[in-house]
């Protein structure tokens, strides 16, 4: 059987390394309720197994974030991915991961000559910001840099908008935000990722209004969307705009959740895969079978100490 192959648009470092030197640098830190509640973030013991899953699921490419986060109640990078974190996803199989480069709005001349860096030499197509620690709004001047250099490189930029599961305040991130980035920045491509919750209606309300802003399907299982995230979707002005996710969440229960809600079948194949092939200008694959496995033997050796301390 075929099915269409999903590509994920949100994800992060996830080897078994890199996750233990974030379940220590957490220590310390202030902890919300529900991420007390889900537990820590998934984690593999190879990046081959990462595939497997991923084959398993019917997942084709996944997009691997070098995520930037700042302690808002230790003040330090405590999430501090590096291009190396990221290559050693990318460089082995340029096929299944796609980077995604980081920002710290603290740092930033050293941030935009390395998000040119990875775009321009390693292909990395876009940007992902975390910007809840840093605690400045996402239309802050600080982040005005930033969107310049996307709109130089013409690349995308992924925030996350709405509450954050860290214990960091969530209102530095309302979607409607982006209204006024969108204003001053028209031909700048931004993704509102995790869906604005609970401020989803401002999120669907930018992206009825700008052309260049995309809706995140992101962060929740599809079980858990709004009524009026799954209309948007399935509408004339929604399907072309929205961009399935999981960050961390089971790829194959999430896809699973997904192909109940009712979608129309064009509807489906767009968010799962057509729209971000068209926004971040992917090379399409031939869809294949997903009992055909895709993992290649290849050494890792040389990347298994590349992930640094926080």
């Amino acid at each position: 059987m075929k099915k269409i192959q999903a590509i994920d648009f949100m994800y992060y470092v996830a080897t078994k390394g890199f996750m233990e030197q974030w379940d220590r640098a957490k220590e310390g830190e202030l902890v919300c309720r529900m991420e007390k509640a889900i537990g820590g973030l998934p984690r593999f013991t190879s990046i081959e197994e990462m595939l497997r899953q991923m084959d398993e699921a019917g997942v084709e490419k996944v997009f691997i974030t070098q995520t930037k986060m700042w302690s808002y109640w230790r003040k330090w990078m405590y999430m501090d991915t590096q291009l190396e974190d990221v290559l050693q996803y990318t460089d082995l199989y340029p096929e299944r991961f796609v980077g995604l480069a980081g920002y710290n709005p603290f740092r930033i001349k050293e941030s935009l000559k390395d998000i040119e860096h990875a775009v321009t030499r390693h292909g990395f197509k876009g940007v992902y910001v975390h910007i809840y620690g840093f605690d400045i709004p996402l239309n802050d001047a600080k982040m005005y840099p930033l969107y310049a250099k996307c709109c130089e490189l013409d690349v995308p930029v992924s925030m996350q908008v709405g509450h954050v599961l860290e214990a960091m305040p969530s209102d530095v991130a309302r979607p409607m935000f982006l209204d006024r980035i969108a204003c001053d920045f028209p031909e700048l491509k931004m993704i509102g990722a995790h869906t604005g919750w609970p401020w989803v209606d401002e999120l669907l309300s930018v992206c009825y209004k700008c052309e260049n802003i995309w809706f995140g399907v992101d962060a929740w299982l599809p079980k858990y969307l709004s009524p009026q995230i799954i209309q948007f979707m399935n509408s004339r002005l929604g399907r072309d705009r929205c961009l399935w996710g999981t960050n961390g969440l089971p790829w194959k229960e999430s896809l699973k959740q997904l192909c109940e809600l009712g979608l129309k079948e064009e509807v489906e194949h767009k968010v799962l895969r057509d729209n971000a092939i068209e926004l971040f200008k992917l090379e399409p694959r031939v869809e294949l079978d997903v009992n055909v496995p895709s993992v290649l033997p290849v050494d890792v050796a040389n990347y298994s100490n590349v992930t640094r301390g926080f």
